[in-house]
């Protein structure tokens, strides 16, 4: 089945149902896979552990871009058929992965078709004509998975009543979680970066944070970072790690007693005076008439 995108343009035209062609739930040690194709598309989630995927995007063999992509723990990457690619994992990584192409036929389950009919989000994932999409959730996707992975290694028989269940399921929601992106505008590798690295910074904004060292833990050059994260979210990533300091003081203030003067070294700035500046900018109170203007232990 031809298409320019993860999935192929007669499913919206003809009744389409899933094919498993080939699945597996494995950890992989300081493994390198060779070059490869083949006419399925494929998800790869990652359980534990990091991995790369690297691949060759483009028409002909002469035009084709090498890219790279980067994978942790919740991430997943859908890939479309026909797209050489080679996994890498540098030490160790738990992996679920299953390989699936789509058949004309008649069933007794709604085809692809009909599930788009009657689910917008799929109708969405489908139009998309990206050759890969990576995601990144928290369990449920992955909860669907490995269910759908079991029970295929348990039924050996192709996709079973419950097998076809859940291969629905699981689409439905990689479907919906592609549209929470595209709305929120963080769909596609460059919305991954800058989702890491908003996370970096609300895991670490109590402490000097350096946009190289965030850059570092991203794999990603500094200056491509910025640009990106300037471009998804409109303000720079320091505007952004400060807004995110002011909103974490204003929490402080209202619902805890903890002295001003110690404030500063929570939200990770150090210095008061230089708190009490950017929290008047912020707010148009200083510290004391914010905390003030709340009851003692507002929890609002």
């Amino acid at each position: 089945m031809a298409g320019c995108g993860l999935f192929p343009e007669l499913l919206m035209l003809k009744d389409f149902h899933p094919e498993v062609s080939a699945y597996y739930y494995k950890e992989w040690k300081a493994f390198e896979m060779a070059l490869h194709t083949h006419d399925s598309s494929e998800i790869m989630y990652v359980i534990t552990g990091v991995c790369s995927v690297e691949l060759m995007i483009g028409q002909g063999e002469d035009e084709r871009d090498c890219s790279e992509v980067s994978l942790k723990k919740g991430e997943f990457i859908i890939l479309n058929g026909n797209v050489p690619h080679r996994l890498l994992v540098p030490e160790t990584c738990r992996m679920l992965n299953i390989e699936f192409r789509f058949t004309q036929s008649d069933g007794l389950f709604p085809s692809m078709r009909q599930l788009a009919e009657s689910e917008a989000s799929l109708s969405l994932l489908f139009d998309d004509t990206v050759s890969f999409l990576v995601l990144r959730e928290f369990q449920e996707i992955h909860h669907v998975l490995r269910s759908l992975v079991f029970e295929l290694d348990a039924t050996s028989k192709g996709l079973e009543p419950m097998a076809q269940i859940l291969f629905a399921q699981l689409l439905i929601r990689i479907a919906r979680l592609y549209q929470d992106n595209v709305t929120t505008g963080s769909s596609g590798v460059q919305g991954m970066y800058v989702q890491q690295c908003i996370e970096y910074l609300q895991q670490n904004y109590d402490r000097n944070v350096q946009i190289k060292e965030i850059a570092e833990s991203i794999n990603l050059h500094p200056g491509y970072l910025q640009r990106i994260f300037k471009r998804k979210i409109g303000i720079s990533i320091m505007a952004y790690l400060n807004h995110y300091r002011m909103e974490k003081t204003k929490m402080l203030l209202r619902q805890t007693e903890i002295p001003i003067a110690d404030i500063a070294d929570y939200v990770g700035i150090g210095s008061r005076q230089y708190l009490h500046m950017m929290f008047k900018k912020h707010t148009g109170l200083t510290p004391v008439e914010y905390r003030k203007s709340y009851p003692q232990g507002s929890l609002s």
